[in-house]
């Protein structure tokens, strides 16, 4: 219970940031209309290949296979490019007290390869991971693809603050990454702060709140025009689909931006712990202000 209220807690703080900043929450709007375009812009491409090579064999396989690896690419990459930018911001603000967006664009600009390059890492897990998920309901095998799933994606979480802030690539990230596990120095946060549970709840009822309202009122529409009205049909569907996405992007844009958050303090506590301690420094090394309040 006490790591639920501390993960409350945090978001409050991360999200009074937000509120003096405007700049730190428009990255995160930026990817997902990003990701919705890449989506769509996928779309006919995937229509295209099942349709040119679902008869092919082995050749057809490999074609849509490497459709959907690319896919995912692209969305890891826009993610990450756009988290960048949220890290550089959030880092700014800590720092200097303001989140510029021209200097985040300049470290996007700046270490655009070295983002792909973690784009394409995670490409490669999510494809392992599905290999060894498979089709099946194995419990082991769904065990140990969930194991790697949520590894990655701390991992992942913690090297892209490391890569930007840093200026390193990804092998030195990710060496980064492993040091500070590795000592342990990410601990206290991670057990203490229930911020995954609280982030991942306030995203379960924000998408549940806006498919029942959506529903709701799609519903109300058609049972008033009737159902053999296709303009009443259209309309129901079109305004509940309107209502459901609105507020599943609002819980993408939250669940994003205080994720992002989260690990930038995260990181730059571990940083400072781990300076300290090369120091030879015995004191208690204070974490960043939204993250030291939740843990006071």
């Amino acid at each position: 219970m006490q790591a639920f209220q501390r993960g409350w807690s945090f978001i409050n703080q991360a999200w009074q940031m937000a509120m003096k900043d405007k700049d730190l929450l428009k990255p995160s709007i930026y990817a997902l209309l990003a990701g919705f375009a890449v989506t769509v812009a996928f779309i006919p491409l995937m229509i295209a290949g099942w349709l040119l090579f679902n008869e092919q064999g082995l050749v057809g396989q490999i074609a849509l296979f490497a459709l959907s690896a690319l896919l995912i690419f692209a969305q890891f990459a826009v993610g990450y490019i756009f988290s960048a930018m949220t890290i550089y911001l959030i880092y700014g603000y800590l720092a200097e007290g303001d989140g510029r967006m021209d200097k985040a664009w300049a470290i996007v600009k700046r270490d655009w390869l070295d983002i792909l390059s973690l784009a394409a890492a995670s490409t490669l897990v999510n494809i392992v991971k599905n290999q060894i998920k498979g089709k099946g309901k194995n419990q082991g095998r769904n065990f140990l693809a969930g194991l790697i799933d949520t590894v990655w994606t701390e991992a992942a979480f913690l090297t892209l603050p490391a890569m930007v802030i840093e200026d390193i690539n990804l092998k030195d990230g990710l060496k980064r990454t492993a040091n500070i596990v590795r000592n342990n120095l990410l601990l206290i946060g991670i057990s203490t702060v229930g911020v995954k549970a609280v982030n991942g709840l306030i995203g379960f009822l924000l998408g549940s709140l806006g498919i029942a309202l959506g529903l709701g009122a799609g519903l109300g529409i058609i049972s008033l025009t009737g159902p053999q009205q296709i303009i009443g049909l259209v309309a129901g569907i079109g305004l509940g689909v309107i209502i459901a996405g609105v507020f599943i992007m609002a819980a993408t844009v939250i669940t994003s931006y205080t994720a992002t958050a989260y690990h930038t303090c995260l990181y730059l506590w571990a940083r400072d712990v781990e300076k300290a301690q090369g120091l030879g420094q015995q004191v208690q090394v204070p974490a960043p202000e939204p993250l030291a309040i939740a843990l006071s």
